[in-house]
């Protein structure tokens, strides 16, 4: 059996619950590479990276490169002597890199590979309606999450559940998979699988444009949309009455289905709720976040504030 000397890569808090789980199973960390710190908000303050504050917490050796081909850094990462590189929502590595340790470098990704390849696969998962989402871990090759499968992990999509619900729990299953890993690598037990050719569905990279809603589509279409982008980056609309016009974010909501004869877009607002009409009936608005406002509850934001007959999305 190889004792594992694991350079670990990622940047966000799903990343954190990998890392942690590979920390508290005794497995030797012999270097966390992480983005560098970046200006953020109005006053332009360093933020710095979760995976940052959790290796620095835990005084891991840390290095936050710049550029993955540099030769100092490339020296830097040599000079751990790592023999496995362990990667969870990093960017693209160049080969030099993925190829530098002995047992290779393996990816944790949030879907079932090959449908959700890309930037995004959780917020997508629910979007597009899917029941079924999971994890998998994958040596890396020189495309974008089409290395050979090591292990996938299987989970319902509730029917309510939000993307950042859906997050906490993948972690969780994808913290349980990158163990069962190691366990495999560290005994030589490691088969793989390659990856089936098949029009695979895409993570599209989150964007303005995709995170609007389109109001001409259906309550179960625009409610996945919602929830699909709950919490981050929040699904949005523009709201206008009486020639005003507000960027508005939608967080929760249900489905009414209810035959109208209203324009997709109207808004009814009555009885401290708003509800939006659809191509097939009304999505019912629950908390939201108006420019310049914290997010809230429909009631608590009604109160004192009304729209007209003429009010709607686009």
């Amino acid at each position: 059996m190889e004792k594992l000397r694991i350079v670990f890569m990622g940047t966000p808090d799903f990343a954190v619950g990998i890392l942690d789980a590979i920390y508290k199973n005794n497995y030797e960390i012999v270097g966390v590479i992480t983005a560098p710190d970046k200006p953020a908000g109005r006053g332009q303050k360093l933020s710095v990276s979760a995976v940052k504050e959790y290796a620095v917490a835990n005084n891991l050796p840390l290095l936050q490169p710049t550029n993955l081909k540099s030769e100092a850094f490339l020296e830097e990462l040599k000079a751990l002597n790592a023999n496995l590189q362990v990667v969870v929502a990093f960017r693209m590595l160049p080969a030099v890199v993925w190829k530098m340790p002995s047992l290779g470098t393996f990816n944790l990704h949030a879907s079932l590979l090959p449908d959700y390849r890309g930037a995004a696969p959780i917020n997508w998962a629910i979007i597009n309606g899917e029941t079924k989402t999971g994890v998998s871990t994958f040596f890396i090759d020189d495309k974008i999450d089409t290395g050979e499968i090591i292990l996938k992990k299987e989970t319902d999509i509730l029917p309510k559940e939000t993307a950042g619900e859906l997050h906490d729990r993948l972690m969780h299953l994808g913290a349980e998979t990158v163990i069962e890993t190691l366990h495999l690598i560290e005994k030589g037990n490691v088969s793989t699988e390659v990856q089936p050719e098949k029009e695979e569905k895409t993570a599209y990279k989150l964007n303005k444009d995709n995170c609007k809603i389109d109001w001409n589509q259906t309550s179960e279409q625009i409610f996945n949309h919602i929830r699909g982008l709950n919490p981050y980056p929040a699904a949005w609309t523009f709201f206008n009455d009486e020639e005003k016009q507000w960027n508005v974010k939608l967080y929760d909501s249900e489905i009414i289905l209810e035959n109208h004869d209203l324009k997709p877009g109207t808004i009814i607002s009555e009885k401290k709720q708003i509800k939006i009409a659809t191509a097939n009936g009304f999505i019912e608005i629950l908390s939201l976040q108006f420019p310049g406002k914290k997010r809230m509850n429909t009631k608590d934001f009604l109160n004192g504030i009304s729209f007209s007959k003429n009010a709607y999305c686009n």
